[in-house]
């Protein structure tokens, strides 16, 4: 037992935390009521968790039944835009920014810190600062429906994920995912098929 501690009260710190997260829920709930209508649409049941940063989101499409965690940064830059299927739950700390199309398809998990961008940095100019060039290599990305990307996987411009693949922790992905797949590493590698026996 940890020397300080009271643990002759059960009820009371139960009672406490049983009451913190209901703030937090409801906190989260009060938020996303408020900001929901400056969305191209959102869906009846999705919950943006605070503090969340929002840049775009009149080109920001969030499906019904969706969770974002708290640290999260949704953004669509120029004409980007950005879609959400229903169902989704993004950990929190993720990061999705689109300068042309970023597509989550239905019932896709994302872990703590994934990110996922349509485009890079240009950093070709040696005379400038990369914070001062622009960004370049404008592709779509689509992430299938049922996919799960795991904590700290970095997913690039251009890059298809397929339906139900599974891309493990800390990868780097710049290439296709095929549908039931797993990919892991940096840069990624598909390891396996899922529903493939060997």
């Amino acid at each position: 037992m940890l020397r300080g501690v009271n643990h002759r009260q059960p009820r009371l710190a139960r009672a406490a935390t049983d009451l913190y997260r209901l703030g937090v829920r409801a906190r989260a709930k009060a938020f996303t009521a408020l900001c929901s209508g400056a969305f191209d649409s959102f869906g009846e049941g999705s919950t943006l968790q605070l503090p969340i940063r929002l840049q775009g989101e009149e080109r920001i499409a969030v499906g019904s039944g969706v969770f974002v965690g708290a640290g999260a940064w949704l953004q669509t830059l120029g004409d980007g835009r950005l879609e959400i299927g229903d169902g989704c739950s993004f950990a929190g700390n993720d990061v999705l920014s689109a300068a042309a199309s970023i597509r989550i398809g239905p019932r896709v998990l994302l872990a703590r810190n994934v990110y996922i961008a349509d485009h890079r940095h240009a950093f070709s100019d040696d005379e400038q600062a990369v914070l001062d060039q622009p960004i370049e290599q404008l592709a779509p990305v689509e992430v299938g429906a049922g996919a799960w990307l795991g904590q700290n996987v970095v997913v690039g411009p251009g890059v298809r994920i397929g339906r139900g693949a599974v891309v493990g922790a800390n990868a780097v992905v710049l290439s296709d995912v095929p549908d039931r797949a797993v990919a892991v590493g940096a840069p990624a590698r598909v390891v396996r098929e899922l529903g493939v026996r060997s």
